[in-house]
């Protein structure tokens, strides 16, 4: 699973390195991301043509949810079966976004507990394989747009640590898994699958990296 991640690059550079076209978020560099918080999202707009920059709410609410409570269980989307599970089938064919991210949080089990873990990526940023939705609340009418991290098997550096890892993208899929270009199911479905080990690296980390409230460059110092 991906349960937390960071994204440490300047908004502003992230707009440039994935082409969007709006205003870019006042989003501060982010090191210890975690369900429910807001995390930038890049997503394709077909009424213009171009590629947004958004804020989404991390945890994806499917529009016809009764509460936004569901969201909590649903950060993530396992690839297999994403087109049949209810809260995922109807986002894949056409709510489809990358989720920008400069490495992730893992815990590996231990003689003494869980022992935390960065992977980071060799030349980033990593583009998180991402789904959102957009739910109204019935008792206040608001709007909110929300996303989930797709999860496959570990690849072969990662597995010790973890049996799943975020589906991760190369950057020559970034147009075909946003919708800006065209692409057919099964292709898109050939995309979910692991990341090179070759292309990342994981090292084990102090222990604050547990608290959310905790939320700083420190924390990617090696143990």
């Amino acid at each position: 699973m991906c349960g937390r991640f960071l994204n440490r690059t300047p908004a502003a550079e992230t707009a440039k390195i994935f082409g969007t076209t709006n205003p870019v978020p006042n989003y501060p560099p982010r090191y210890n991301l975690a369900p429910t918080e807001g995390v930038l999202a890049v997503r394709f707009n077909p009424d213009d043509g171009r590629r947004h920059l958004d804020v989404l709410r991390w945890g994806l609410i499917p529009i016809w949810a009764k509460d936004r409570s569901i969201g909590n269980k649903l950060i993530n989307a396992r690839s297999e079966g994403i087109t049949e599970t209810p809260s995922f089938r109807d986002a894949f064919p056409k709510r489809r976004c990358l989720i920008p991210a400069d490495g992730f949080w893992e815990w590996k089990k231990g003689v003494s507990g869980k022992e935390p873990y960065a992977v980071v990526p060799i030349e980033p940023p990593f583009a998180f394989a991402g789904l959102w939705d957009r739910w109204r609340d019935p008792n206040t009418q608001e709007v909110v747009r929300s996303c989930t991290i797709i999860t496959c098997p570990a690849n072969e550096m990662l597995a010790p640590i973890h049996d799943r890892m975020p589906v991760i993208l190369d950057r020559a899929d970034w147009s075909r898994w946003l919708g800006d270009e065209a692409a057919k199911r099964l292709d898109l479905l050939k995309m979910l699958k692991p990341y090179p080990a070759d292309r990342m690296r994981a090292y084990r980390v102090g222990q604050r990296v547990n608290n959310v409230r905790n939320d700083d460059a420190a924390l990617l110092e090696p143990e």
